[in-house]
């Protein structure tokens, strides 16, 4: 169930039965990941009298639109579906993207992350870094006031290059990307 991030942001996770996945047979399903905690094992198999013996936990093997990689249990992929829909959703993309980086805070002593922070750190998504720099420099009036001379001498690669010391970037969807701030 391949979802464009740019259109379609709904975290989900595809969630199945462990017994069923430890004896060779793939059962499962996919379902909004806010909802996954509520997910019963008849859920998972199609109704009460499909669950087999034996079958006692559930497992989310994947997911999507979430900010954090690899498995966990259903109750995680609730936790990590609310933060994400905390976001407006054309930031959500974002919020996933600055987890993939490393460079997220987390909120309290959990790996979730803090909302409050992403909201302070982004800065957008940019066709470039360069791009955001220049961006910046006009908006501060960086070279306001100098003479025209000067500024064609600026050396608008090496300005960017030390500005990004203080940015985290991750790639967007379209060969752009990401600008995070680094506090």
């Amino acid at each position: 169930m391949p979802v464009n991030l740019d259109t379609d942001t709904t975290p989900r996770a595809w969630i199945g039965c462990l017994a069923c996945y430890n004896a060779g047979r793939l059962v499962g399903e996919w379902f909004d990941a806010e909802d996954a905690d509520d997910v019963t094992l008849a859920d998972v198999h199609g109704g009460t009298d499909r669950v087999r013996t034996g079958c006692e936990e559930l497992w989310v093997m994947d997911h999507e639109n979430m900010p954090r990689r690899g498995e966990m249990s259903p109750h995680e992929a609730s936790e990590w579906a609310r933060v994400a829909l905390s976001v407006p959703e054309h930031e959500r993309p974002a919020l996933c993207a600055w987890v993939a980086s490393g460079d997220y805070t987390a909120e309290g002593d959990g790996d979730l992350p803090s909302v409050s922070d992403f909201e302070d750190r982004y800065v957008g998504r940019w066709p470039s870094f360069r791009e955001y720099a220049e961006n910046l420099a006009d908006d501060i009036g960086l070279l306001a006031g100098a003479p025209e001379a000067l500024v064609s001498y600026f050396n608008w690669e090496a300005w960017s290059r030390d500005l990004a010391f203080d940015y985290t970037t991750e790639p967007a969807p379209g060969g752009d990307v990401y600008v995070f701030r680094v506090l």
